[in-house]
């Protein structure tokens, strides 16, 4: 039995490091190809890029070890189907469960070393690229402004200036197009410019310089001849002068190849499931706890709620006096009452004006609170949706595994020529699986465990078929039931 084991595993592995070397190459390739234009040529030292792929190719793993599980198996279990070796060891009295056993203990030591990969490894690796990107667009801030030509790197402006060294320049012109019904022009003798620790904006701390905004074209007016008005600009413009004046630039738009979503890892994938779980806490409790401040300063600013707070105040001075002397809200505001019919008019003007400003104020309020617990449940979700994507990824492996070693023994073919096909295929429907589900739970159609669960809960009842016809010998549907019904009787 052992020689048993050690076959099989010996048979698994080779295919499973060349398809893992495979699929982590192309991915890596992939990945190069899309960002090749942003990391060449912008004065980036190679150490840096070798170093940005090798934190990238970290996070590829995940999403290359399904595909290998899957053709590796594939090939794996065809092989010996396809030589008659499966046929030989069940002709032995070995069921298609015994002979996969040592392999099913290897890919659960897979799955087990994957989740640990992903819960510790991931997320440093994401922080670790998260600070090369930064870095590489530090440098590429660095490359906006070229002496003697005008740079639009930057959306809706551009910038020349007639020297620079490393951060500092002169003679700076910058041509402000941002806004569609003013041109705006800054000229300044020197400046610096630096970044802010956000990395969202830019300043030119400028110098000596002048502002020039020439506005939209004003509407023309007429003299009460009907002739246009003399010494009418129909085109207005401001000029302003200026010692020292700092301009800000937003930078989005300006990320690497322009997909902030694509590179930057956010702070959801840089943590493990602890942290993930604390902070989950965190968030309900400060929700929570937003809710009841919020209610409660609604009800403290109503008249009646802030009566009542007052007499029972009140009361419970009194009663602490021993005093018998008991007063209610009735009869603090009874007197001090007035039918709205009873008002002069300016009264009823004033009153509904400041009834309408007081709603608006409340209807603004209340469309800032809701807004602000929207981010903090989107926030939450995001949380959510990278916690059972640690867990989904470890039983997809598994999932894979159990529908490619049936797969293999069914098909009986080996090597690169089928399997890689039908597991091209598999990973297709895996991937948009997964993709659908994430897409479904970020949208709020589904729950974060359904929606990262879902190519599991799909894939689960074809796995069972198939390890089900294949240990039988059996086709995977029975069409003979249906053959009955067409043919002819006698």
């Amino acid at each position: 039995m052992k020689r048993l084991y050690y076959f099989s595993i010996r048979s698994f592995i080779g295919p499973f490091l060349v398809t893992f070397a495979i699929s982590m190459f192309i991915l890596i390739m992939q990945f190069l190809w899309v960002y090749i234009d942003d990391l060449m040529g912008k004065g980036i030292k190679t150490s840096v890029i070798v170093e940005l792929l090798f934190f990238s190719s970290l996070g590829l793993i995940p999403l290359a070890l399904p595909l290998a599980i899957l053709l590796s198996s594939i090939m794996t279990l065809g092989n010996l189907s396809e030589n008659n070796e499966l046929t030989a060891l069940k002709a032995s009295g070995l069921s298609l469960y015994r002979i996969i056993k040592p392999l099913t203990a290897i890919i659960l030591t897979i799955a087990f070393a994957t989740f640990l990969f992903a819960n510790y490894i991931i997320p440093v690796a994401n922080s670790k690229l998260h600070s090369i990107i930064f870095d590489i667009q530090s440098t590429k801030i660095s490359t906006i402004l070229t002496p003697g030509v005008y740079s639009k790197s930057l959306d809706g402006y551009a910038i020349k200036v007639k020297e620079v060294n490393e951060s500092k320049f002169s003679d700076i012109i910058i041509h402000d197009y941002t806004t569609p019904t003013t041109i705006k022009t800054i000229r300044a003798k020197n400046g610096e410019l630096y970044r802010s620790d956000d990395g969202k904006f830019i300043f030119f701390d400028l110098k000596d310089g002048i502002v020039v905004e020439e506005l939209a074209p004003a509407a023309p007016t007429y003299n009460t001849e009907g002739l246009l008005s003399s010494g009418q600009n129909n085109r207005p413009s401001r000029r302003s002068k200026f010692n020292q004046a700092t301009y800000k630039i937003d930078l989005s738009g300006f990320d690497l190849n322009k997909s902030k979503e694509d590179m930057f890892k956010d702070k959801h994938e840089m943590m493990n499931v602890f942290q993930i779980y604390s902070v989950r806490d965190s968030i309900k409790k400060n929700s929570e706890g937003i809710v009841q401040n919020f209610l409660l300063s609604l009800k403290n600013d109503q008249p009646y709620f802030q009566s009542y707070a007052y007499n029972s105040n009140l009361t419970s001075r009194i009663d602490s006096t021993k005093n018998e002397m008991a007063i209610t809200i009735n009869e603090l505001t009874l007197d001090t009452l007035i039918a709205f019919d009873q008002l002069s008019t300016y009264e009823k003007i004033a009153g509904i004006q400041k009834a309408q400003t007081k709603l608006r104020n409340r209807k603004t309020q209340l469309k800032s609170q809701a807004s602000f617990l929207q981010s903090m449940e989107n926030d939450l979700k995001g949380y959510m949706i990278e916690f059972h994507r640690k867990f989904a990824l470890t039983f997809a492996i598994v999932i894979l595994f159990f529908i490619g070693a049936p797969l293999g023994a069914i098909v009986r073919k080996g090597g690169f020529g089928a399997p890689v096909v039908i597991a091209a295929l598999l990973f297709m429907v895996y991937f948009v699986l997964l993709s659908s589900g994430e897409s479904l739970a970020e949208a709020k159609t589904v729950s974060p465990f359904v929606g990262m669960w879902f190519p599991a809960l799909v894939l689960a009842p074809f796995a069972i078929l198939l390890m089900r016809a294949a240990a039988n010998d059996r086709s995977i549907f029975d069409f003979s039931r249906v053959k009955k019904l067409f043919s002819k009787k006698p």
